[in-house]
């Protein structure tokens, strides 16, 4: 039995970025407010990217600037793509960052324009110019690329190692497009967790194929340090084939809390942030109360 999880947000990141219309930077804060309220001690507040290529994320330094301030017991990080964005993201205050790269060649030219060893090398960059800062790597189609199929544990091994070298020692694996299923989630989580025993290790799953809730619990079975959701179900790789949405944050506490397992997250309280989330959304943001109501939600068969 799994008696405690830490379930890390990353809604107001991965789940937002795919939302064509902006996202008013009131509502965001309102939505991240929810979060807080419902227990979570870390949150993915957002990227820095290019707002030529992500324009939904263009607020992400008034953001962090805000939160950081107002809740300086949560630990907030950001999704960067290169140096600038590294700069950038400490510029505006945080303490920790997540570059991104891919285990997939293809994927990794379609995302971030370069080929694995050029973001080797730019990470190490990042990792130089940035002693401070704490560096968890994200490392993209872990379990399989929409242009090279299910990828070699090896290879990811031999990934992991060259990042080492530079000085990572903390990583989140990426179902980037939701290839995985339970036994590779097991074979994974169990080979990084011996070859590299004192690294840490998180998960990033997507729900494309139904399996996130499983496989996000056997990667908890298998020792990993956080399982990783968002509000809502909301988000998937821009620049990935067939990438659906993130696995629920508020279905997996639901398991989670049902299972005895402790999260420290109130599950009315995120039911009533997803609920406030959806209907702003959907709502194109127009005309919206934009306060999350004190009154309890009632769970029902939506």
């Amino acid at each position: 039995m799994i008696k405690k999880a830490s379930v890390v947000e990353i809604g107001p990141r991965d789940g937002f970025q795919n939302v064509k219309e902006f996202i008013p930077t009131e509502i965001k804060l309102n939505i991240i407010d929810g979060l807080v309220k419902s227990g979570y001690k870390k949150i993915q507040m957002g990227s820095f990217v290019s707002p030529k290529a992500i324009p939904q994320m263009r607020d992400s330094g008034e953001i962090a600037q805000i939160v950081l301030e107002r809740y300086p017991n949560v630990d907030f990080f950001a999704l960067v793509p290169n140096l600038y964005g590294a700069k950038a993201a400490v510029k505006a205050g945080l303490k920790e960052i997540a570059p991104v790269m891919s285990l997939s060649e293809s994927h990794n030219m379609a995302n971030v324009k370069r080929t694995c060893a050029q973001s080797i090398e730019e990470i190490r960059k990042i990792r130089e110019e940035l002693p401070d800062v704490k560096i968890t790597q994200d490392i993209a189609t872990v379990f399989g690329c929409p242009f090279e199929g299910e990828m070699s544990v090896d290879a990811l091994v031999e990934m992991i190692g060259k990042l080492r070298d530079i000085g990572i020692h903390a990583f989140t694996l990426c179902d980037t497009v939701g290839m995985a299923y339970p036994t590779l989630v097991e074979k994974v989580f169990r080979t990084v967790k011996k070859a590299f025993p004192g690294d840490e290790f998180n998960v990033h799953i997507h729900d494309t194929r139904n399996m996130g809730i499983l496989n996000s619990y056997i990667a908890l079975e298998n020792g990993v340090d956080s399982v990783q959701a968002a509000v809502g179900g909301l988000g998937g790789c821009p620049f990935a084939p067939g990438a659906s949405g993130n696995t629920s944050s508020e279905d997996l506490v639901y398991m989670l809390n049902k299972c005895g397992c402790e999260t420290g997250i109130d599950f009315e309280q995120l039911l009533k942030t997803a609920k406030y989330t959806k209907s702003v959304i959907d709502g194109n943001f127009s005309g919206h109360h934009i306060n999350i109501p004190e009154k309890p939600c009632v769970v029902t068969q939506e």
